[in-house]
């Protein structure tokens, strides 16, 4: 759940307040922007996994995928199927069935079918789902079964009735293994996440387990992003091998962008839904923490960590949000009815000076402001985030031995970061090809106590909610715009949520996001100011070839 993308501000180097930050993570942190790197980006040592194959992805269902390829309508599924699915919105594919056209069951299989013929072992690969749900085909057929019980499938359009999604790889699913991408939990088959068993609730279908880059990219610090020993190398379906998925949720951006699924589940510390989802034309909502629960997900910092939707548009994200949450209702289905109504008339953003030279956020601020939205360009101030990565150390090395003890599989009781670092040594050229630089220096830290832990955490989100209050209130502002994941450290730690929007595609082809962020608990505003700006724009373009 790590941020993973900050090359692009030695090109603002007049910007102190963001390289106070640079300068302090840069040893942990991966570039999307590889065509700058001194070493060619498409020199992985690892594409394949080492430990999954085709047929270990879809055990348990495998049969019934083939059954499906061999059948009439599987055969003609892009015809029948795919022009009422590939790139429709959720309440588009419950009025497909709701006509007639498939079934939720059929849907379903779709969905399979597309994984396995383009996801692994083929030209076209791009390692973005680590192992099929065997419930999955199940699970739908009990939406078809029951479906009569709510009415029709026009009934629960703004719905996860009976619609598949993909599980980043660090939220527990009961009957698969929950591994973070880490060889050492190939046997971590837990009882669900409480947002899963809620999904379940809703109707939803999970489909299977997203790849990710290994445990939320807080790990390594050395490898590309959207790697795993498990899953092996995710690969940007806009440019495989040319453009970085992003990280930590890796194959839960690239899965989605490729229609492997209607939409997907990652999670974030600090950019890690808001980058795959810019780099993968998708909307990604990274929530003011505590909107979802958090229990049952593999964490970094029980402080920062959220998990979140990600679709390919706002009315997508919004309804899988809403089939997640339980106490919070952040957004009603009544309001995602009247998303594309949302009006930006009146609304004042402001938006850092350096960003401007990128042409594409140069172009949507014109956009924003053709909306009646009124941009005010801020002036330079110094925020230090100077701990941050203490605080990450500190949280990771006190919450995984929670995780292993209260969530995981029992016999992982008593596991911790020592245990995980020696498990990898015993295979290193296999577990750890780049290495587990991360792991070996959180070792070496001594455990703060507990009221330095707290005073550190309260020392860094007070300066950052100054930061941007100072902001706000100097200048009457409702947010901010930003560019992919490039303000993501500084919105997370001051508990602000954010939500990208794909602002288009630069000359290369490689997908931007436009950035909202909001202040804490208003999470509500970014589904509208995103669903107006998407409206108006509709940049978001599927990848060729898939």
């Amino acid at each position: 759940m790590f941020i993973d993308s900050l090359l692009f501000l030695s090109k603002f180097s007049k910007m102190r307040y963001f390289l106070i930050f640079f300068l302090a993570v840069l040893a942990a942190c991966q570039s999307t922007d590889v065509s700058k790197k001194k070493d060619d980006f498409r020199e992985f040592k690892v594409i394949d996994s080492q430990y999954i194959s085709k047929q270990d992805v879809f055990e348990g269902v495998l049969d019934e995928v083939l059954r499906f390829r061999e059948s009439e309508i599987g055969k003609k599924s892009s015809t029948l199927i795919g022009p009422y699915v590939l790139e429709k919105s959720i309440p588009e594919i419950h009025t497909a069935i709701a006509e007639g056209k498939f079934t939720y069951e059929q849907l379903t299989l779709y969905y399979l079918s597309r994984i396995y013929e383009y996801d692994r072992l083929n030209k076209k690969a791009i390692n973005s789902v680590i192992r099929i749900n065997p419930e999955a085909v199940e699970q739908a057929k009990k939406a078809d079964s029951q479906l009569k019980d709510r009415g029709t499938a026009l009934d629960i359009q703004y719905s996860m009735w009976g619609i598949p999604v993909l599980v980043k790889d660090n939220i527990n699913v009961s009957g698969i293994a929950t591994t973070a991408g880490a060889v050492a939990l190939l046997e971590n088959d837990a009882r669900d996440a409480k947002i899963i068993t809620r999904l379940k609730e809703e109707g939803a279908v999970i489909l299977g387990k997203a790849n990710l880059s290994e445990w939320a990219y807080y790990f390594c610090g050395d490898c590309p992003s959207g790697w795993s020993a498990v899953g092996g190398q995710t690969l940007n379906p806009y440019g495989p091998r040319k453009f970085d998925t992003g990280g930590s949720s890796s194959g839960s951006g690239a899965s989605v962008a490729a229609n492997f699924a209607a939409v997907a589940i990652g999670s974030e510390t600090a950019g890690s839904i808001l980058s795959p989802s810019s780099q993968h034309a998708l909307v990604g909502y990274k929530p003011t923490v505590g909107t979802l629960s958090g229990s049952g997900i593999v964490p970094i910092s029980s402080y920062l960590d959220t998990a979140g939707p990600m679709a390919k548009n706002v009315m997508d994200n919004a309804i899988l949000l809403n089939a997640m949450t339980q106490n919070v209702e952040v957004i009603s289905k009544k309001e995602i009815a009247e998303l594309y109504e949302s009006s930006l008339k009146g609304k004042r953003f402001g938006v850092f000076a350096g960003f401007q030279e990128n042409s594409l956020f140069s172009q949507a601020i014109k956009d924003i402001e053709s909306l009646g939205a009124t941009v005010v360009v801020l002036e330079e101030k110094d925020v230090s985030l100077d701990g941050f990565i203490s605080l990450l150390d500190q949280d990771m090395k006190r919450d995984l031995p929670n995780y292993f003890m209260g969530y995981a599989n029992q016999s992982y009781r008593g596991y911790d970061l020592q245990r995980l670092v020696n498990f990898n040594k015993i295979d290193s050229v296999k577990t750890m090809p780049y290495g587990q630089r991360l792991f070996d220096n959180m070792i070496k830290k001594d455990l703060m106590s507990e009221e330095e832990l707290q005073n550190l955490k309260r020392k860094l989100t007070t300066a950052t909610q100054d930061y941007f209050y100072y902001y706000t209130r100097k200048n009457n502002l409702d947010g901010f715009l930003s560019i992919n994941n490039y303000t993501a450290a500084q919105a997370a730690v001051a508990f602000f949520p954010a939500m990208t929007v794909s602002m288009g595609y630069d000359d290369s082809g490689q997908p931007y996001g436009l950035t909202f962020i909001a202040p804490t608990e208003e999470d509500a505003l970014l589904f509208k100011w995103a669903a107006a700006y998407e409206k108006a724009t509709n940049h978001r373009q599927a990848p060729k070839g898939y």
